[in-house]
């Protein structure tokens, strides 16, 4: 991130370019300089979330009870000081950052294939050497800093350029962060997140004044300098042959052996001797590559340029805003009232996906914690696409109305065999049964009203025929049914087990305290349980854009993961029930979770028998087992551990997803009033009836 090479030469070359402060005294001394004004440090969220994620287990699925109570003692620990924090999230990738955000993509998904490799190999976790944050990381943050009080935006923009002009305009102590953009910014100070000490708030400041000291250039030329170096919105490559010649120059002067430092400074020695103009602009633009665009280096300069300050390189009088940069793909024809919302909505960090979609009829969503190489399970992308249909039918359903057919939707997924180079084309569906206006969800008020969003959320899972049955489940009781629920009838090769895997870690969550979930021990890690993991918790984050496309028929907090899954417990819960562990053990012994577990399972068994979908018992005895305990077991399992392919279909389904099953066992449909068991194993316990509803 940031201007390419920059760090390494402010850190290692330049005498006075970083220093250790404490942010302590930095804001008693903001206090003295501005008594009317309280210190506020501007916190670019994106880059904090490596730092913030100190949870051991990290490949499970996320660690969230132990995240939120990290991130709380984060905020904490500024507030003793006096230190107001305001965090930015990213609400957009801008187009003309669209081919950096591919190149990431596609260098993470090389990651992650070392890291399943790495798991296959040992059955254990990497190291922190290897560390991917885990799936959905910046959505949950998001909504768990708004759970704690905090001020969290998202931007409308480029989020570096937001947060720098929020620091210069409220006049902030400072930006909390990790891009070298921010030594680019004419801005308030800019400090390090990666060298924060947060037990005495310790931490670095990067300087530009002694920047500009050490390479003989003034604050207002920094945009130029970076430009040529190449940053995230211009290509190291636009402008290698310039370099090159400036190096050559000024090698032949100096004889320094750091060849990233030579450039650097080679760039800057050039830009020091020529006359601040345009005109010397429109020259270095010639160097381009033919047939580049010429304006690059203006758009360049131009974006870091604060609302209110000029550049000697511009036109006299020119100056940068923020709508300058962005670019409304579709003026859609709504209601202007919608469209407000919409905007407020993601500026207050509720709903990246309804903006965007309206705004742009485009989305994106980075890397899944996904093994390329597993052919039973789908990427996540293509899991929850129907979801995602009907949802951008929820949204564009008035703008058919007015102008035709729905425009399609430009998705930007990471997926296996997905090589980026254009955006995916997804046309809204239809829900089944029609799908209401968007003003009557958002608008209307009563009973009714409060009905319809709640049958248009189970619609976009295509779980609306079973509305009655979830209506007495907790909230984010139900939220696990429903989303299992769609798992279950969208992906075929998950199991029996998989379902109880996943209930049965539901239902022990409850009453764990972070430092309990933190203590829990994996004797070692499965790789298809990591990738389970990481779609349930990217079915959550689906589920927060229907909720919010629908009128917000539920409480944002009942669809957040720390409610509902821990990634450790999951891994624990998934071993036990694919090594046959017998199910009162599985639920710790617990007659309460025992007799949720049985009516859960008999909602989930039905509502997927209806659908013509019988869920099949697959153990995967031989993950979990040592050699010396596999030969143990003997010939007598091995008819039982045959597999067979047994495809289902379910109507109105797009896609099936076929893969062995076995054919041993099965959770055949009952009547909800009976009793629901695996021939294998009994239940006990009398059949759990809650006594609030969904919603609350």
């Amino acid at each position: 991130m940031g201007v390419k090479g920059l760090y390494s030469f402010v850190t290692n070359a330049c005498p006075g370019g970083c220093t250790v402060v404490n942010l302590k005294e930095v804001a008693e001394d903001h206090r003295s300089r501005y008594p009317a004004s309280a210190p506020v440090l501007v916190v670019d969220a994106m880059s904090c979330l490596r730092q913030w994620y100190t949870a051991e287990s990290w490949v499970c699925g996320g660690q969230w009870c132990e995240y939120l109570s990290n991130l709380d003692g984060f905020i904490n620990a500024f507030t003793a000081a006096g230190i107001k924090l305001v965090f930015y999230f990213d609400g957009l990738v801008e187009e003309k950052k669209r081919d950096e955000w591919v190149k990431r993509r596609l260098k993470n998904n090389k990651e992650i294939a070392r890291i399943f490799q790495f798991i296959k190999t040992n059955k254990q976790q990497p190291g922190r050497g290897m560390f991917f944050i885990p799936s959905g990381l910046a959505t949950f943050t998001r909504f768990g800093l708004k759970a704690l009080g905090q001020e969290t935006i998202c931007s409308l923009q480029e989020a570096d350029y937001e947060v720098a002009s929020y620091a210069l305009h409220n006049n902030c102590m400072g930006i909390l962060g990790e891009d070298t953009d921010y030594l680019i910014y004419d801005t308030a100070p800019y400090f390090s997140i990666n060298k924060l000490s947060l037990d005495r708030l310790d931490t670095v400041m990067f300087s530009r004044q002694n920047l500009c000291r050490k390479l003989g250039l003034h604050l207002t030329e920094l945009p130029l300098f970076a430009c040529i170096l190449g940053t995230d919105t211009i290509p190291e490559k636009a402008m290698e042959r310039f370099r090159n010649q400036c190096v050559a120059s000024y090698c032949a002067k100096s004889q320094g052996s750091d060849k990233r430092a030579n450039v650097i400074l080679a760039v800057a020695s050039y830009i020091s001797t020529i006359p601040r103009s345009y005109d010397s602009l429109i020259a270095l633009a010639e160097m381009l590559p033919l047939g580049s665009d010429k304006s690059l280096l203006c758009k360049g300069i131009q974006s870091y340029l604060l609302p209110g300050q000029q550049s000697p390189w511009l036109p006299c009088g020119f100056s940068y805003h923020s709508a300058a940069s962005f670019k409304q793909d579709m003026p859609l024809c709504l209601d202007q009232e919608i469209f407000q919302i919409a905007k407020e909505q993601l500026v207050r960090a509720e709903s990246r996906m309804v903006y965007n979609v309206l705004c742009h009829g485009e989305l994106d969503c980075s890397n899944t914690l996904e093994d390329e190489h597993d052919t039973e399970l789908p990427g996540q992308a293509l899991i929850y696409r129907l979801a995602r249909q009907h949802i951008y039918s929820v949204l564009l359903e008035s703008v058919k109305d007015t102008s035709g057919p729905c425009p399609v939707i430009k998705e930007w997924f990471v997926y296996a065999g997905n090589s980026l180079q254009q955006p995916d084309l997804v046309q809204p569906k239809q829900l089944p049964g029609g799908t209401p206006s968007l003003r009557s969800l958002w608008f209307s008020r009563g009973l009714e009203a409060e009905k319809q969003r709640r049958w248009t959320f189970l619609a976009c899972f295509q779980l609306q025929d079973i509305a009655e049955e979830l209506q007495p489940l907790e909230t984010p009781v139900g939220v696990v049914c429903s989303l299992l629920l769609y798992l279950m009838l969208q992906v075929d090769t998950l199991s029996l087990e998989d379902l109880n895997a996943f209930i049965a870690q539901t239902l022990c969550l409850e009453g764990k305290s972070a430092v309990q979930l933190a203590d829990l021990q994996l004797a070692q890690v499965d790789s298809r349980g990591v990738q389970l993991g990481s779609l349930f918790i990217r079915g959550l984050s689906v589920m927060i854009s229907a909720n919010s496309a629908c009128g917000f028929p539920f409480r944002m907090d009942d669809l957040m993961p720390w409610r509902v899954f821990d990634g450790k417990l999951f891994q624990e819960k998934y071993q036990q029930v694919h090594r046959g562990c017998p199910l009162h053990e599985l639920l710790e012994g617990n007659e309460s979770w025992l007799a949720k577990f049985q009516n859960l399972m008999s909602l989930i068994c039905k509502a997927c028998s209806a659908n013509g979908r019988i869920i099949q018992s697959r153990q995967r005895l031989n993950s979990f087992m040592t050699e010396r305990q596999e030969r143990g077991r003997g010939s007598c399992f091995q008819n039982a551990n045959r597999i067979q392919s047994r495809p289902y279909r379910h109507h109105n389904r797009d896609c099936l997803w076929r893969g062995p099953q076995s054919t041993d066992h099965s959770f055949e449909s009952q009547p909800l009033g009976r009793e629901y068991r695996p021939r294998h194993q009994p239940l006990r316990g009398q059949r759990f009836q809650l006594a609030s509803r969904w919603p609350r």
